[in-house]
């Protein structure tokens, strides 16, 4: 087969030639699109799930349905040690420039663009320091607005007014959040705040959020509202139908085509991930002699594609834990013998024979790190699938 046509992508956020099992949440987008800009009460949304299950690439799929629809889009990867208020204005100034150049009144777009700058102004040279973003230089900071220095209130007044600009072309103001469960949870809050007052207001703009399963937790922890704020998407793996599609559709488009046993053995091996749909896929294709793709290529190809996954998508995430931590996930592993799910705090305590206080900085630093997450109170899960199997195969 030629490695040149292959048609496979597993990269990390990268969209794949098929994006299969998301057309409900495309659909349902669309809607929410519409009902906005036409003024209609609608949620904001939050897409939640492990890691490699598409979350990122269906963001940016979302956004790529706004920008079509001429809305002024931003986009913001959230980061633990980052305060908030730098990415929103890097993400807001993105969006203003989408809409203002269409916008006939070059005084109420400068005026917008002041607002945005005194928002700017208000970070401290700590959260700006190394970043190579400055706000519009060509206006004067407007005072008295989004300058308070209060999260909340600078938010609201900022989405309010750029909103408003956007809606007087006709469109909206989309900001997509990724590792949105990276944000403190004090601008967290805040974010949640003023997402609730300008859906009050009706304001044309929404907020897109994705990252960890335990996401909408830590939403409704930062307010009671939370929960009927946004509209919560669970981002899972592709049941069997969606799978064969993401596989047989990009190969049938360069005149290929697959076995049955060979795509029953790949929905085995992958479980339906779409990282490890799109992984299998690319290896099983660079070591096939010919079409059809048969369930022998694919027992030929699996070791290598382990091996792939074993180095980047696994190892590299089992290097940066500490000592401590890789004895905890292997703890987790041993005791999720038969999955990846949630296993008990207090079971892990008693198979490392520790207390569980003493466990606490490598659990915290796990779930600081992205590796394990806390669905609720005394249990923990691995953020990527079949990392369980990884530590248990080392």
């Amino acid at each position: 087969m030629d490695p040149i046509r292959n048609p496979y992508a597993p990269g990390a956020g990268q969209r794949p030639p098929e994006l299969a099992g998301r057309d409900r949440e495309l659909e349902q987008f669309e809607i929410t699109l519409e009902r906005v800009a036409a003024g209609r009460p609608e949620r904001s949304m939050v897409l939640s799930g492990l890691r490699g299950v598409g979350k990122t690439v269906l963001l940016n799929a979302l956004r790529g349905q706004a920008v079509r629809r001429a809305w002024g889009t931003g986009k913001i990867e959230a980061r633990p040690d980052r305060s908030l208020r730098v990415p929103v204005a890097q993400a807001v100034h993105a969006a203003v420039r989408e809409v203002a150049h269409r916008h006939r009144d070059p005084d109420r777009v400068d005026a917008v663009a002041g607002v945005l700058k005194a928002y700017a102004l208000r970070t401290t040279l700590t959260d700006r320091k190394g970043l190579g973003w400055t706000p519009p230089l060509d206006v004067p900071a407007t005072k008295g607005r989004a300058d308070s220095g209060d999260l909340e209130l600078d938010l609201l007044e900022l989405f309010t007014d750029v909103a408003s600009l956007a809606g007087d072309l006709g469109v909206g103001i989309g900001l997509f959040v990724d590792e949105m469960q990276d944000i403190e949870p004090g601008e967290l809050a805040a974010l949640c705040g003023a997402c609730h007052e300008i859906s009050q207001q009706g304001a044309p703009l929404v907020v897109v959020g994705a990252g960890l399963p335990h996401l909408p937790v830590a939403l409704a922890a930062s307010k009671s509202y939370a929960e009927r704020l946004f509209r919560y998407v669970s981002v899972d793996r592709l049941p069997r139908e969606m799978a064969d599609r993401a596989w047989r559709v990009p190969a049938a488009e360069e005149g290929v085509e697959f076995e049955q046993d060979a795509l029953d053995e790949l929905y085995r091996l992958t479980d339906g991930y779409p990282y490890f749909v799109q992984a299998y896929g690319k290896v099983v294709w660079d070591a096939a002699v010919g079409s059809p793709i048969t369930v022998e290529d694919v027992a030929e190809a699996a070791p290598l594609a382990e091996a792939e996954l074993g180095i980047g998508f696994f190892g590299a995430r089992y290097e940066r834990a500490t000592p401590a931590e890789r004895d905890y996930m292997t703890a987790m592993a041993d005791l999720g013998a038969d999955g990846d799910g949630p296993v008990a705090t207090a079971e892990v305590a008693r198979h490392l024979e520790r207390k569980p206080q003493s466990l606490s900085p490598a659990r915290d630093g796990l779930i600081k790190k992205g590796l394990v997450y806390s669905g609720e109170r005394g249990s923990v899960a691995f953020t990527v699938p079949h990392f369980g199997r990884f530590l248990r195969g080392r």
